[in-house]
């Protein structure tokens, strides 16, 4: 029965990360499929310089309510049972989280877009927001912060995500925060970093957009800054 809530919380946690916000907005805002703008990504970036601020605000905030309500049904579905394997306790905040990360690869890799999506940022800050607020509020500024002052979006991801994980370090270790917070922040990091490998090539290489820049319709949308 435990198993069986486990998929249950996986699945529906990636369909409502899968629900692509950034191509509706989009397409209601701009009449543009934004998967064939920019860097074909459908996070709020690119529907910035796709469709406009108020679509890039609209797309934040569906984003992030996907990874707050992964977390919600996470709850939900899985109640208070619990299974001991070992000297491991697996519970409901083992299932919050992995409806939180099912959440993020849903986003990035979306059933309803033939798999593909955004990179995850805003969604798993959604996904922290609901498991740790500390930490979600930290990582937050560190990413308004360098994306402001840098004007690079990207590298403000990276960096807000790598200071998520990075402060539940001593919370876990000092103050007892549990454990699955800092697996939860680890894994969504990686992910989220390993999505933004073609932005580290572009940031090295001085080539990165900047916030703000226009995004032009293109054949090959992996040539285009994201």
């Amino acid at each position: 029965m435990i198993l069986v809530k486990f998929i249950l919380v996986l699945v529906v946690g990636y369909l409502l990360g899968s629900i692509p916000f950034g191509r509706i907005v989009s397409h209601f805002y701009a009449k543009k499929d934004i998967l064939a703008h920019g860097s074909g990504k459908t996070g709020a970036t690119n529907v910035l310089r796709t469709a406009g601020s108020k679509a890039a605000v609209l797309v934040v905030v569906g984003d992030v309510s996907k990874g707050i309500f992964a977390v919600f049904f996470g709850l939900l579905i899985f109640g208070s049972d619990s299974l001991t394997i070992g000297s491991f306790y697996v519970g409901t905040l083992l299932a919050q989280v992995l409806a939180a990360l099912a959440a993020v690869a849903g986003h990035n890799w979306s059933i309803f877009l033939k798999f593909k999506g955004g990179r995850g940022v805003a969604t798993f800050f959604g996904g922290m927001i609901a498991l740790c607020p500390p930490a979600a509020l930290i990582g937050g500024e560190v990413f308004f912060v360098s994306a402001g002052l840098t004007r690079y979006a990207s590298l403000g991801s990276i960096l807000g995500v790598i200071s998520a994980y990075l402060i539940l370090v001593p919370l876990t270790i000092i103050y007892k925060f549990p454990l699955e917070y800092s697996i939860y922040a680890l894994t969504g990091a990686l992910v989220i970093i390993y999505m933004h490998r073609d932005n580290i090539n572009r940031l090295v290489a001085g080539t990165e957009r900047k916030i703000g820049q226009k995004a032009e319709k293109s054949a090959s949308v992996e040539n285009i800054g994201a």
